[in-house]
């Protein structure tokens, strides 16, 4: 049941890191240079506030995180992020192959 949601939620962030690719591309190619939608301003337009939020709750567990960890990722790519996360959660929610050679019973 588990695996279903989360394989689910894997299909989702590929489908959003595909349609995150195409836009970028499309704007890309409308302005003649390359144009990449980082993560942390598609956060922010699909939820002001949680930006806001975010740098005070994880400097509070560790400065650390937040200066090189977090900005770093928060300027990747928008697709990049959400396609290594739905290849991730799709790679480890598939069904275990069977060995050769070992008997199954």
């Amino acid at each position: 049941m588990f695996r279903l949601l989360f394989r689910i939620i894997g299909f989702f962030l590929l489908a959003a890191a595909f349609a995150d690719l195409v836009v970028d591309g499309t704007r890309s190619i409308a302005a003649g240079a390359l144009t990449l939608t980082p993560l942390d301003k598609t956060i922010a337009w699909l939820s002001p506030d949680r930006i806001a939020g975010l740098k005070p709750a994880i400097e509070h567990l560790n400065p650390f995180l937040w200066d090189p960890v977090t900005v770093d990722l928060l300027l990747l790519p928008t697709w990049l992020i959400a396609g290594v996360l739905g290849i991730l959660i799709m790679l480890l929610t598939q069904k275990r192959r069977p060995k050769i050679g070992f008997s199954s019973r």
